[in-house]
């Protein structure tokens, strides 16, 4: 039964508030970190960009951002700050239209796109030298990280030694309606801004008649633009079907591989549905970790920066040892 019930993460009290602690990280000033861009070609003839810091070592952690975040994001580079202070490489995996360059499809990155994750794994393995190879996904990244290691549980690639998902919306429909609360809206108003820019150059570049872009441009919360934009361009019947899909929850119950889930209780992009408490309890190979704060993606302590790597730090004691302390 690996619920992990004591956290030791307590922050002072501005960070005991969710949506202070969630901007913080937002608007944190990014860590300086030397990556090595490295692209790869899909087998659908588009791209994807990696950016990797390195310092020479056997064992690397690949990391995958949230919904319109980047290897540029604060909690990347945080993480790759200390990962490398660890010994391990980073390898951030920027999302097909994330890395600052378009890409060449209509199609986008989504919840449940796991295919593009295998090949990253398997163009690491091909072209570096490493013995081991760590998960580490944010927020919707967390999503496409838990759902990888449950879908093809017996055929996961050898090197693959644990996972972590951070503030994970596990089910994704009931994180979709928890952002259309009121007191949300800030966060969805900041994700369409970006994902409406992105679909209309796109579709100037390569219209479809499976999307009606009027409706796209004028949907007024995420849900819509699921409908209408994300939906029909992977195959899904609307957002529903996509989430129902696509929501990693359902496969953690086959997780045979070490993984852990971090996620705060007062997460304001999280629903009740989204705390996988019954799965965990019944899988001793997943771990889940639910501190009362942290907010999303947070988990600030202090405006002391050097008090700042609680997150950091759970991550790489669990990647070190397969399991919690």
């Amino acid at each position: 039964m690996p619920l992990i019930k004591n956290s030791q993460y307590k922050p002072e009290l501005f960070f005991k508030n969710k949506h202070f602690n969630t901007l913080y990280r937002y608007f944190k000033t990014n860590t300086q970190i030397d990556f090595k861009t490295e692209r790869i070609k899909t087998l659908d003839q588009d791209f994807i960009d990696l950016d990797i810091s390195s310092v020479g070592s056997k064992k690397a952690i690949v990391a995958i951002h949230g919904l319109e975040g980047s290897s540029n994001s604060s909690y990347i580079r945080s993480l790759t700050r200390v990962a490398n202070h660890n010994d391990f490489d980073v390898i951030a995996m920027n999302l097909r239209g994330c890395s600052g360059v378009p890409n060449l499809l209509l199609k986008s990155y989504h919840s449940g796109k796991t295919s593009d994750l295998l090949e990253v794994i398997q163009y690491i393995e091909q072209k570096h030298i490493y013995t081991e190879m760590h998960i580490v996904g944010y927020s919707l990244g967390g999503n496409i990280t838990l759902k990888f290691m449950g879908e093809t549980p017996n055929n996961l690639p050898k090197i693959i030694k644990s996972a972590v998902g951070i503030s994970t919306p596990c089910d994704l429909e009931g994180g979709i309606k928890e952002l259309n609360q009121f007191s949300n809206s800030l966060y969805q108003f900041g994700f369409l801004k970006t994902l409406k820019e992105k679909a209309k150059h796109r579709y100037k570049k390569r219209p479809s008649a499976t999307i009606n872009l009027k409706k796209v441009v004028n949907a007024k919360n995420l849900m819509a633009f699921d409908e209408y934009f994300t939906a029909p361009l992977n195959g899904f019947k609307n957002a529903i079907d996509y989430y129902t899909q696509s929501s990693c929850k359902q496969f953690i119950k086959d997780i045979k591989t070490p993984s852990l889930l971090i996620s705060a209780l007062d997460d304001p992009f999280l629903s009740e549905s989204c705390y996988p408490f019954a799965e965990a309890e019944k899988n001793d190979s997943f771990y889940l970790l639910t501190p009362k704060y942290g907010g999303h993606v947070g988990f600030f302590s202090s405006f002391n920066k050097n008090k700042n790597y609680w997150l950091e730090n759970q991550i790489l004691k669990f990647i070190q040892k397969n399991h919690p302390d």
